[in-house]
């Protein structure tokens, strides 16, 4: 590759994963950031650290570069801010819930025994940390890139540094308690399980069937928590389980066996990309806290007889007054959901959408949360021969389809072709139409954009933002153990897309 080639043009090579064009970039522009970093850096000290972390943050930014002929003065800006970034270093807070600073500085800003102190525990801390939570706070609170921006997924971005944070502060809290503030300590409410009743949930799920609600009472506050068990967790807590001991009571047994105890279960945090439990465990070693699954916690909770903990700012956004989490009468999505003309056929029905959406259905993770608020973030509708699959609110929780599914007997051994018309006007999220070929005991699943995106047997095709009707179409083979065929269009993030005209046709592959 020739120096020759311009920033743009390097730029644009690296953007498409190149990594001698960004290597070329490094050695052009080496000069320049170290020169600015001298001149707009703390100090001497900090000049190779603001090197990397400005080669570093623009690596991780490229495709966000909306002109690659202004590469130089973009990473300009970029070691700006990292040197701004290295100014306001000395009251870096690692806690987000905590917002002073875990211990003052001294005046005038030099470092006193205190702060060398406070910096060895948090690098204690942080070392002690995953691989990827150990990057997820080095980028986020040293580098300052968005919290949104630490991994490929704004979602697993956000639960990242939500599990590292909850292990840092178990660790400053066993370890170091006199760094944390009194006014940072998280307040807990002690709650237990009430009842776990099977219900019919008020929306659309994935499974179409009744289900099972966890009912955490705080009876003080006279108020409860309804944990909603969806998808391959519906039946876990049920009377009708499997005989013999279940896996959260084996569990039970082997962390006996092994000289540990649960002393308690906490949940600092629910919501659309963190539902998480922080397990505290006495051992021989002393006090050790292990992050696991929301419901995995709350098994072991119920399993060992620990009391759970929820943290006084969730159950104040998210608890109901004792009693009102009730069953009502059946919604009537759900009641759509579970007639019979909703269950596989052996051909597509009302691709003109004469009948509204009967036959087709609206799914996704989106339903899958155990917050009920969320079941509503995206909709669906049709009329004048075209559907319309939207989000209901500016920044909705997972993904969303809208599609049918039908027996696969007539098209096994052949190639299968899903088309139609389809257009995103004004979309920010990610859109398409997809084909996912089913197999026997197939899970609904796995419930993230990015798993489902890259799960081989979804046939996904995307589509970039057209605001007029574009023609497009996407193929698969269908094995001969292919149960069923799902077809539709699906949108992960706020926007809309529209589909006319559908069509599924089969070719005999032989």
């Amino acid at each position: 590759m020739s120096v020759d080639f311009s920033d743009g043009d390097l730029a644009r090579l690296a953007r498409d994963g190149d990594p001698v064009a960004f290597r070329l970039l490094v050695e052009r522009h080496q000069a320049m950031v170290r020169a600015r970093a001298r001149q707009l850096g703390p100090g001497p000290g900090d000049v190779d650290d603001i090197v990397q972390e400005s080669f570093l943050q623009a690596f991780l930014a490229l495709k966000r570069l909306r002109d690659p002929d202004r590469f130089a003065g973009w990473l300009a800006g970029i070691v700006l801010n990292v040197c701004r970034g290295l100014h306001r270093r000395a009251p870096v807070t690692l806690l987000a819930d905590w917002p002073e600073p875990l211990h003052p500085t001294s005046a005038g800003g030099l470092p006193s025994a205190e702060d060398l102190d406070r910096a060895d525990a948090l690098r204690a801390a942080v070392a002690g940390l995953p691989a990827g939570q150990r990057r997820a706070v080095t980028l986020h609170y040293y580098a300052d890139v968005p919290a949104g921006q630490v991994a490929e997924a704004p979602g697993a971005a956000r639960a990242s540094l939500h599990k590292a944070r909850l292990r840092l502060r178990a660790y400053l809290t066993e370890h170091r308690p006199d760094l944390v503030p009194a006014s940072g300590r998280t307040h807990m409410t002690t709650v237990h399980v009430a009842r776990i009743e099977r219900r019919i949930p008020p929306g659309p799920v994935p499974d179409r069937f009744p289900t099972h609600v966890m009912v955490l009472a705080d009876d003080a506050g006279r108020r409860d928590l309804p944990i909603w068990l969806l998808g391959q967790d519906s039946h876990r807590f049920a009377d009708d389980a499997r005989p013999g001991p279940s896996p959260d009571e084996l569990t039970g047994r082997l962390l006996r066996a092994a000289g540990t105890r649960v002393t308690a279960v906490d949940v600092d945090e629910l919501g659309p990309e963190v539902t998480v439990a922080r397990i505290e465990l006495a051992t021989r070693a002393g006090t050790e806290h292990v992050t696991a699954r929301l419901l995995d916690g709350l098994a072991v909770a119920i399993t060992s007889g620990a009391p759970i903990r929820v943290a006084d700012a969730v159950m104040d956004r998210l608890a109901v007054p004792a009693g009102t989490s009730q069953d009502g009468p059946m919604p009537e999505q759900t009641a759509r959901d579970l007639s019979i003309d909703l269950r596989p056929r052996y051909e597509p029905r009302n691709l003109t959408y004469a009948a509204g959406l009967d036959h087709w259905v609206l799914g996704g993770s989106f339903t899958e949360n155990i917050l009920q608020s969320h079941w509503e973030d995206y909709d669906a509708a049709a009329g004048h021969g075209s559907a319309v699959l939207s989000s209901a609110v500016p920044q909705p929780d997972g993904f969303a389809w809208l599609a049918q599914e039908i027996f696969a007997d007539d098209y096994h051994g052949t190639t299968v072709t899903f088309r139609g018309q389809f257009r995103t006007p004004d979309t920010t999220g990610r859109a398409g139409l997809f084909l996912r070929v089913m197999r026997p005991r197939d899970v609904r699943g796995p419930f993230t954009a990015e798993a489902a995106l890259a799960d081989p047997w979804n046939h996904i095709v995307a589509i970039a933002n057209p605001a007029e009707w574009t023609a497009h179409e996407v193929t698969a083979s269908i094995p001969d153990d292919t149960n069923t065929i799902a077809f539709g269009v699906f949108l992960a993030g706020p926007g809309r897309i529209e589909l006319r005209a559908p069509e599924l046709t089969g070719l005999d592959s032989t």
